[in-house]
């Protein structure tokens, strides 16, 4: 039986990037949930080797840290942490089966009595219910896996990075209604339809004669999916705005992490992060972009450079780069709190704001209990810790007027983060990240998928300077219009990526979506179907079924 689960998760890990079987997913979450109801008394343990599976599969990016001892501690222990959320999931399709159904105890005992039907008595009570109460229970299903796609992008400082909905990045017209759900709302509907199709397998089955049995099952799901891809077909003709644009010029150094490591590369770094700036800046962009982590150290030496280049050319610019402020303790002693922050400079060489990372990555810019557990620091290769910034801060160049708002790393990964940086005057959302981390892996590929929903959820254009990958821009349907490659094809070499982005007209209205002024409205609604479900099954009567007496 175990083979199953291992089959089913390597399926679902193929699912995402850099693999993108997307059919995959439609398929999956019914499969899911044959397994578990076939195998009710082990739903847990079948769910949970299943998600095991199916994220050491996807996440195994991770390998590329080069830090062998913490990337496979941290590979294996995140994979087995995700793996809970699906065998809940597992769990809350048994356990709300066999109350709905009234047969909480005693299948054992039936399979002797009625011939040997055993576990798979549950599957046949499944199918035996009429077409509403089926359709009741897979839409709570379906709210069930929204609700643990909520917890795990929130517990334990959030992961957000592989809900099922993202899988569908490149369905441009189905992800449209993520501007009113969120990226949940494509994830409910491929469960939906999914342990639907199952259903509608498992009447032809069991009924072979009737041509039709899958009908029912599959009329409300397809029609759901029909409204929601001709709503995206309507929202994708819209034309792209054209009375504003911004030209940008975003650098991609492709500097491995080792080398962001070693203090004696620093200026060597620098350099190539000058020589590709000076290429950019031939076509006179009016923003030049630099990523994350791609600046060394700034001394006096390099900010001189920085704002000289700044001034010679006339450009705005952004980067990223380390930020500081003294802080008094206790002891009356000085220290200083680190910041992952961004810079942007106006032409005139001057420093005009900034923004200060809040959702800061553990492990890599922090590790946690570090006070009273110190082994855990052997687990990373980072010396300190950073500290999280206080707020969003939004960014405004002039000449053009453009209000920008920055997420640094992988802030673009969390829905309910990225809306906050939304006000109603934002042109477009700057992603600054170093995936140098992981190599050249699907990390890049899964986390550009992620960033597709923030722009579709906002409705703003998202534009990406990354350190190795990828250096793109998408629009506000979630388009990927350009992908940076350099001269051999690749998305992970250094270079530039000239952008011209189109911005939405002044007298449109204030910016953004219903999802970035409302929020998870439908997750938090999916979570509290979830939660009446238990507390209702839990407090219904126990019935015992009754068996037909032995001969």
């Amino acid at each position: 039986m175990l083979v199953y689960p291992v089959v089913l998760g390597l399926l679902w890990g193929a699912a995402y990037p850099k693999w993108e079987v997307a059919g995959l997913a439609w398929v999956l979450p019914g499969g899911l949930m044959v397994l578990v109801v076939l195998g009710s008394k082990g739903a847990f343990r079948l769910g949970y080797l299943t998600g095991f599976t199916a994220f050491l599969f996807s996440l195994s990016w991770l390998w590329y840290i080069p830090f062998p001892a913490g990337a496979v501690a941290g590979w294996v222990a995140l994979s087995a942490y995700l793996a809970l959320y699906p065998a809940a999931w597992g769990w809350f399709c048994v356990f709300t089966l066999r109350r709905w159904a009234g047969v909480e105890v005693g299948l054992r005992e039936r399979a002797d009595l009625d011939g040997g039907v055993g576990e798979s008595s549950l599957w046949n009570v499944l199918l035996e219910w009429n077409w509403v109460k089926r359709s009741v229970w897979v839409l709570v299903m379906a709210a069930g896996w929204v609700a643990w796609e909520m917890a795990v992008s929130r517990m334990l400082s959030g992961f957000p990075w592989l809900p099922l909905g993202v899988t569908q990045y490149r369905m441009v017209p189905l992800i449209q209604v993520a501007s009113v759900a969120g990226v949940y709302g494509v994830s409910f509907l491929v469960v939906w339809f999914s342990l639907s199709l199952a259903l509608a397998l498992g009447q032809l089955v069991r009924r072979p004669g009737e041509r039709w049995s899958w009908m029912p099952e599959l009329g409300l799901p397809i029609a759901a999916l029909l409204v929601v891809v001709m709503v995206g077909y309507e929202r994708m003709r819209r034309p792209d705005p054209s009375e504003r644009t911004l030209s940008i010029a975003l650098v991609q150094p492709s500097i491995p992490q080792e080398l962001i490591w070693d203090e004696r590369e620093d200026e060597n770094r620098f350099e190539q992060l000058m020589k590709l700036s000076r290429r950019a800046l031939a076509d006179r962009p009016r923003l030049l972009v630099w990523p994350e982590a791609a600046l060394p150290a700034l001394t006096q030496a390099n900010y001189q450079s920085i704002t000289n280049l700044i001034v010679e050319h006339g450009v705005w610019m952004v980067f990223g780069a380390d930020d500081s402020e003294p802080r008094r303790t206790t002891s009356g002693r000085e220290e200083y709190d680190t910041f992952n922050a961004a810079f942007l400079f106006g032409p005139d060489g001057l420093y005009r704001g900034g923004y200060r990372k809040q959702r800061l990555v553990i492990f890599g810019e922090y590790v946690p209990l570090a006070d009273w557990l110190p082994f855990m620091k052997r687990l990373t290769p980072i010396q300190g810790s950073f500290s999280r910034g206080s707020g969003p801060t939004e960014l405004r160049l002039d000449e053009p007027s453009v209000d920008l708002a920055v997420l640094i790393c992988y802030e673009d990964v969390f829905p309910h983060g990225a809306r906050l940086h939304v006000t109603e005057h934002t042109d477009f959302l700057l992603n600054l990240t170093n995936n140098g981390w992981f190599g050249e892996s699907a990390a890049q590929w899964q986390h550009a998928a992620n960033a597709v929903f923030r722009a579709v959820e906002n409705q703003l254009p998202l534009v990406r300077c990354t350190n190795n990958g990828l250096t793109c821009w998408i629009d506000a349907a979630g388009r990927m219009r350009q992908i940076f490659r350099d001269d051999q094809g690749s998305e992970y070499g250094p270079g530039f990526l000239r952008v011209e982005l189109p911005l939405r007209p002044r007298d449109e209205g204030a910016a953004g979506s219903f999802y970035s002024r409302h929020g998870d409205l439908f997750g938090w609604s999916c979570v509290v179907v979830a939660i009446i479900a238990v507390v209702c099954v839990s407090a219904a009567p126990r019935i015992q079924p009754r068996f037909p007496e032995s001969g």
